[in-house]
């Protein structure tokens, strides 16, 4: 399973006041408020964590079909400045992340060795025909003959005529920006 997040940090600068009473308690665990406070760019790390654990959550609720809210119950550690993992339970997400002064994307997979995916970054309006088109250039099926539906929890799920093009699909928005990760279904 695979899954993205994307935050625009510009809009998470206007829009999410990260400082205020009691926000970091609700969204992190101990160790993940420490690092953001020692942190030379506490605004960046807050970020750089919460996308970590969307990206995880949305790989872990791939394969469990079940939704809910608990952001500290998933505990980031970084082994770098763009990679680390999350636990939940007895799961664990490695991640890997990429930065720019505009967002912070990241991509979450249980399978660290897993290296067959594919991910884009662009504006939210162009996800879903970047999708298909780079499906179209991965399977050789024309992107007018895929069709999209969705997991019972929502996650979209990419065929052709009846059969699963991809194993796993994430699909983020975030103000100015959108981002999509998939892993193509094996080959039967």
């Amino acid at each position: 399973m695979i899954g993205n997040d994307i935050v625009d940090l510009q809009l998470a600068e206007t829009e999410s006041n990260w400082q205020r009473t009691g926000f970091l308690e609700r969204q992190f665990t101990k160790k993940e408020r420490e690092v953001i406070l020692k942190s030379h760019d506490s605004f960046l790390q807050v970020w750089l964590f919460w996308s970590m654990k969307e990206a995880a959550y949305k790989c872990y609720t791939q394969q469990h079909e079940k939704r809910f809210f608990a952001p500290q119950k998933f505990e980031c550690s970084l082994t770098s400045k763009d990679e680390g993992f999350v636990v939940f339970k007895k799961s664990k997400f490695y991640t890997t992340t990429f930065f720019n002064t505009l967002y912070v994307h990241t991509i979450a997979q249980e399978n660290q060795e897993e290296k067959n995916f594919f991910s884009a970054i662009d504006s939210s309006a162009t996800i879903e025909s970047n999708i298909k088109r780079k499906l179209q250039e991965e399977t050789g099926v024309f992107s007018t003959e895929i069709t999209k539906k969705k997991s019972s929890i929502g996650a979209p799920l990419y065929y052709y005529k009846e059969k699963l093009l991809i194993k796993s699909c994430s699909i983020s928005h975030h103000g100015n920006y959108g981002a999509f990760a998939f892993t193509l279904a094996n080959e039967s």
